[in-house]
């Protein structure tokens, strides 16, 4: 059981070489500069980890240092991952600027409850039980992983709204994500019901991630296709539309100049359509009694029109 609890930790920095080399040679470290970190990160943190946990398992006052070096690094690899969380949400709402800075202001509130509630956990934290550290860790911890699941779910109810096909890379590395976040929560819920002991839940999670990596891997390699455009879109291109309008509303006064100008070109045309009534009139036979007394009536309504007041 230790030789393959070490197999599959030791997966994890080989998988993550690979997968960082593949992101490289595709160029997609400048598509997704925070997973890449992320990637680099892992392998950095395993290479400080294991010989020290080696270590500890010989000498007994090593375990003091594995313990604030994993918690810390555990802290590091939560901050990276809501942060890849970020980059795909963004990656998604990328044609739709008003609502990819919506969710730039949800994620900072997101992020700032979850250190308010870890602080209040780390704070409330007795003596008696794990610590302050690892209880605020842990709980930072869950609720990443609650947004991870969620944002899988998100992209699977709304990506014929925002055209995510399944075979795109930021879809599959959310789908990994949210994969390797489902089963250590399920191992965490079954631990606490004590239906499985803690090695069971280190295998749980050992072969979650080792899984999540294969599917990074495999988003990776394969070529991503175009983004799909549909009749669909509209709908969300209304909702972005719509959010812009509430965002940056038209000032009230800019509706007077508007109808000034509709009332000035109405009645600009009234005026030279009034000069053709006297060609009707030349065209029938006039007496010299009557031509007197209707030309300076027909003047004096041509040159003088009713105007209504500009501005009220």
């Amino acid at each position: 059981m230790q030789f393959a609890y070490y197999a599959l930790w030791v997966a994890h920095p080989v998988l993550q070489l690979g997968l960082a080399g593949v992101m490289f040679r595709r160029k997609l470290h400048r598509k997704f500069p925070v997973f890449f970190a992320y990637v680099i990160s892992q392998i950095l943190i395993f290479s400080m980890l294991f010989p020290v946990y080696l270590k500890s398992s010989q000498v007994a006052s090593y375990y003091a240092v594995f313990f604030y070096l994993y918690w810390g690094t555990a802290a590091v690899s939560l901050t990276l991952g809501f942060k890849v969380i970020h980059e795909i949400f963004l990656d998604v709402f990328r044609p739709y600027h008003t609502l990819k800075d919506l969710g730039t202001v949800l994620f900072k509130w997101a992020g700032l409850v979850m250190l308010m509630v870890a602080a209040v956990v780390a704070a409330a934290s007795t003596a008696s039980e794990q610590g302050p550290l690892v209880q605020s860790v842990l709980t930072v911890q869950r609720c990443v992983r609650v947004i991870q699941c969620g944002l899988v779910l998100f992209l699977l109810l709304f990506a014929r709204y925002l055209g995510v096909s399944w075979k795109q890379q930021s879809f599959g590395i959310a789908l990994g994500f949210g994969g390797f976040a489902s089963v250590e929560l399920i191992a965490l819920a079954l631990r606490a019901s004590a239906y499985i002991g803690e090695l069971s839940v280190a295998f749980a999670n050992m072969w979650g991630y080792n899984l999540a990596i294969l599917l990074w891997l495999t988003y990776a390699w394969v070529k991503q296709p175009a983004r799909e455009s549909s009749s669909t879109l509209l709908t969300t291109q209304r909702w972005d539309r719509s959010l812009s309008d509430l965002q940056y509303p038209v000032p009230a006064d800019s509706l007077i100049p508007m109808f000034e100008g509709m009332v000035d070109r109405a009645f600009s045309r009234t005026i030279g359509d009034s000069p053709a009534a006297p060609d009707e009139t030349e065209s029938e036979p006039q007496s010299s009694d009557s031509a007197p007394s209707s030309t300076p009536e027909l003047a004096g309504s041509s040159s003088s029109p009713q105007r209504p007041p500009s501005k009220r």
